[in-house]
């Protein structure tokens, strides 16, 4: 896949100094902004300092680049945490730094990076510094602020539009994280498929303050890449300019074959969207289910699995459709966007019912250990999942229960009761003599 970048920085209108420091390794594929903050040469140096040092740790991992395999997940992990150990370095590097210039002490940095291999992206990153990404004319922010007004909106404490009035609003610029202020910092990683007509935006917060996803929409697709950073830098000013303005714009080119795969990923993510056990989910958490799920075919007549077995799969129709069933009881048919063996991800309870395929086609499949593995590194995230799977096994009992209530369970061969059982127990129903 080619592509084809741009970047730009300017000091603004109203600042002397420029503390943001950007890095672009074409032949790496490796893109970073950085942000600086200390004051008068400290917030310069430890932007500058974050950038060279990722580039320098990723450059000398030849080895993890070489063996990289766009297939397998391993590699991906490797590559998130090579990309997690550069920004540690380049904290540690600051740190110290900073503890024997003494004039220097409390200086630090925010920084994106994204680095693409193959045809699949990586991004790291701590601070308010952003990435952008632009598909199918839909802009997405791929990072999550680590600032206070962030953490206060995303706990609930304060809504978006009331925080401008409120007393946490001068300190809007307050980061939670940020690289090299602590000898260590926690860093946020995310990896995806990268299509052709991508176009990434990364950007320090002197930019997007001043820009509505309209402004993105509009600009980062343009043709002539070599102008954009440029319009965007202007943009900025004329609204304001009040801080320090970085932008890189990288674009994605790709031929046929890459077309048809992206056209596939495309219409994977888009029925994701539309399950309701995923309709509160940003497009970077639906990247992340993505990542933990597995394509399963699906294959006419075959069972996903049966009543009273022990698999811990849950599986999201993507093409095909399937019968869910107890005790020759029809409990559901599932279609595109429905899911089937959530139960499955939470308790170890034997299955309640049988899954068959009535219809060929092709499934996500989301294992109980990668599953508790996101529930544990993500709790935002596990708290929305948790959430709905909540309200899909209340509507699932009472679409079941009202389909026991109209089912004729005259001629079971229980004299006494017949018992049918559902996704959350069982249920017993004695029939009328």
């Amino acid at each position: 896949m080619d592509l084809q970048y741009w970047a730009g920085t300017d000091v603004g209108r109203k600042r002397t100094d420029n503390e943001d420091n950007f890095l672009i390794d074409k032949d790496l594929r490796l893109f970073v902004v950085a942000d600086g903050m200390g004051g008068h040469a400290s917030g310069e140096i430890a932007s500058a300092m974050a950038v060279h040092t990722v580039r320098e740790v990723v450059a000398a991992e030849g080895d993890i680049l070489e063996a990289y395999d766009d297939a397998d997940p391993r590699c991906h992990v490797e590559v998130c945490t090579l990309l997690e150990y550069a920004v540690h370095r380049a904290c540690l590097d600051i740190f110290q730094k900073a503890a024997v210039e003494p004039e220097k002490r409390g200086m630090g940095t925010t920084i994106v990076v994204l680095f693409i291999i193959g045809a699949r992206g990586f991004i790291a990153y701590v601070g308010d510094s952003r990435i952008y990404l632009l598909r199918g004319g839909v802009v997405y922010q791929l990072t999550e602020d680590h600032s206070l007004r962030n953490e206060l909106i995303r706990m609930g404490k304060i809504s978006e539009d009331e925080f401008e009035s409120s007393p946490y609003a001068k300190l809007k610029n307050a980061m939670t994280r940020a690289v090299g202020v602590y000898e260590t910092v926690e860093v946020d990683t995310l990896d995806f498929d990268i299509i052709p007509g991508d176009s990434f935006l990364l950007c320090s917060d002197g930019l997007y303050e001043y820009l509505h996803e309209t402004d993105i929409a509009n600009t980062i697709g343009l043709p002539e890449v070599q102008e954009i950073p440029g319009q965007l830098i202007e943009l900025a000013n004329t609204r304001g300019g009040k801080d320090n303005i970085s932008a890189i714009v990288v674009q994605t080119v790709g031929d046929d074959a890459e077309h048809e795969r992206a056209a596939e990923i495309n219409f994977t993510l888009d029925t994701l969207k539309q399950v309701p056990l995923f309709g509160e989910l940003s497009y970077q958490q639906l990247v992340r289910i993505m990542n933990l799920a597995s394509v399963r075919p699906l294959n006419a007549a075959e069972m996903l699995f049966e009543q009273g077995d022990d698999s811990r799969d849950m599986y999201v129709i993507l093409r095909g459709s399937v019968k869910l069933a107890a005790d020759g009881v029809t409990l559901a048919e599932l279609g595109p966007g429905d899911h089937a063996g959530e139960m499955g991800l939470l308790d170890d309870h034997p299955r309640d019912e049988t899954a068959l395929v009535t219809e060929s086609g092709k499934a996500l499949r989301i294992g109980r250990r990668e599953f508790e593995q996101i529930i544990r590194k993500e709790p935002p995230l596990a708290v929305k999942l948790l959430w709905s799977i909540t309200k899909a096994l209340a509507e699932r009992l009472r679409t079941t229960r009202e389909r026991l209530g109209t089912a004729d369970v005259s001629g079971a061969p229980d004299p006494v009761g017949t018992q049918v059982v559902d996704l959350t127990g069982e249920i017993e129903l004695t029939p009328t003599e």
